[in-house]
């Protein structure tokens, strides 16, 4: 794990830049509520709503971006009125804060901006459960709101845009009868479920921190479609905040609420969010209770027992969404890994045929956007296979299995971005040879998704013009594909 994090590459240093960026956004917000005059209750909140002005916030376009941002205050103040009017009449209260989960999981299937905003609608009634607001504070919250949304969009849009040197990178859909509709509206029903099982268990272990369960539930959801990676998911969240916390009892239980060393542990664990957020999800909610531990320091209530709860609580929430996905409309992992491997492979069909219709002198045939495409589609089929491969998995048969379609999809993604990258070249020039071996490659794709027999061929043994032998390449690993996919009924690459 600790290899994942450091190690793992960073190309144009984007996840630094986005750590960094979020760091001085943050503090910002945060500075411009206390020259406000806001209390430390308006400060936190608005630090909070830079936070995920920052973070949740992932259109295609710096355009959408800027739409999405400007849209979440508008969808947060009514949400935080709501949440302070209710905060002493618990029916309604757990009522709406159910509500809340429904609806914000729903709202995913509007891509990125409904998820922001049904991220940012949920934390806001959240983060009003531990801060209790009441109605007298509502015109201060949400000014700082307002105040840190702005600051935070400044810095984003205006000071440090890095994404406009950034080709767009648009999130796929899952094809076919996973369709993200069908996927959002199960996981709706499932979250708000395991939701209601996190707060009545939550409230019987803490009358005052019931909370912390059903965010756990809530974020065991985020970023997920299948049942296994709700259930790998859950896993890490414990084990990230289990990991936290025990950090937390050699940092922030000394600090005391010291401001200095609370500022600086605080930009630590914002830096580490943003940071660790793409490659670890453990590592992330390890910072993220950190985070919380030095916020409770500051408003004097940090102690050991309390870090205890929260461990308790965040395992109630897990469970609750465990019970959720697995009881309730559960969404196969094996038919969202398809999904995705049958994706990636059409994607490796288009960027096969753009890359011969550019080497043949097609000035329109652009591959590039499409190997963009291709990585991304790489990386949701690791998402989705990640419950197979995960270390506790008994499963041994089907692990080697995924691990050699990942393996070989991604030797097919390294020879497809060695083919781009010759036909990049101005001097390349087209070989008869090339539209053959392009329309096995196309034939090899249209057999592995389609269930027929591909051909073996050998690869001639003298020597070749690149753009050839990445296609042979090609050729081959997809050939080598169809063992581990093509698996006999009743046995999936998945088993969930």
């Amino acid at each position: 794990m600790l290899k994942k994090v450091f190690m793992a590459p960073d190309p144009g240093r984007i996840r630094l830049r986005f750590a960094t960026r979020a760091v001085f956004g943050i503090g910002a917000a945060v500075v411009a509520c206390g020259l406000a005059g806001h209390s430390l209750t308006g400060a936190i909140t608005g630090g909070l709503a830079a936070l995920l002005a920052l973070f949740t916030v992932t259109d295609a376009t710096v355009r959408g971006q800027a739409v999405t941002t400007a849209l979440l205050p508008a969808v947060g103040l009514p949400v935080l009125a709501a949440a302070a009017v209710l905060q002493d009449h618990p029916v309604p209260r757990d009522a709406a804060f159910l509500a809340v989960v429904g609806v914000g999981v729903y709202a995913r299937r509007w891509g990125p901006r409904g998820h922001a905003l049904g991220v940012f609608a949920f934390m806001t009634y959240f983060a009003a459960q531990f801060l209790h607001p009441r109605t007298g504070q509502l015109a201060e919250l949400s000014a700082s709101v307002l105040l840190s949304v702005a600051i935070a969009a400044a810095v984003r849009f205006g000071l440090w845009c890095y994404e406009r040197r950034l080709p767009p990178a648009a999130v796929p859909a899952p094809p076919g009868g996973t369709g993200l509709a069908r996927v959002t509206t199960r996981q709706a029903v499932q979250a708000t479920a395991g939701a209601g099982f996190a707060l009545l268990v939550g409230q019987l272990v803490s009358g005052e921190r019931w909370y912390w369960a059903v965010g756990a539930t809530w974020w065991v959801f985020v970023n997920t479609t299948s049942r296994g990676e709700t259930l790998v998911r859950g896993f890490r969240r414990v084990l990230g905040t289990v990991i936290g916390a025990g950090l937390a009892l050699f940092v922030a239980v000394p600090a005391h609420g010291d401001a200095t060393l609370t500022a600086l542990v605080v930009a630590a664990a914002v830096f580490g969010i943003f940071y660790t957020a793409a490659v670890s999800y453990t590592w992330m909610m390890l910072w993220v209770t950190v985070l919380a531990a030095m916020l409770y320091g500051l408003l004097g209530v940090l102690t050991p027992s309390l870090l205890a709860l929260r461990m308790a609580e965040t395992g109630v929430g897990a469970l609750g969404a465990v019970l959720a996905v697995v009881f309730l409309l559960p969404v196969s992992t094996h038919s969202v890994t398809d999904a995705w491997i049958q994706r990636a492979l059409r994607c490796v069909h288009a960027c096969t045929a753009q890359t011969a219709a550019r080497l043949a002198g097609d000035p329109d045939a652009d591959p590039a956007p499409t190997v963009v495409e291709l990585e991304q589609l790489l990386a949701r089929v690791r998402l989705s296979v990640a419950p197979l491969v995960h270390p506790l998995n008994p499963m041994l048969g089907r692990k080697r299995r995924a691990r050699q379609v990942l393996a070989l999809l991604d030797d097919c993604a390294r020879e497809i971005r060695g083919l781009v990258a010759v036909a990049a070249d101005p001097e390349a020039s087209h070989d008869a040879r090339l539209a053959a071996a392009c329309w096995r490659v196309e034939a090899a794709v249209e057999a592995l998704t389609t269930g027929r027999d591909i051909e073996p061929r050998t690869p001639p043994a003298t020597t070749e013009p690149a753009a050839l032998a990445h296609l042979h390449t090609l050729e081959r690993t997809l050939a080598e594909l169809s063992t581990p996919l093509r698996t006999p009924p009743g046995s999936p690459l998945v088993g969930a």
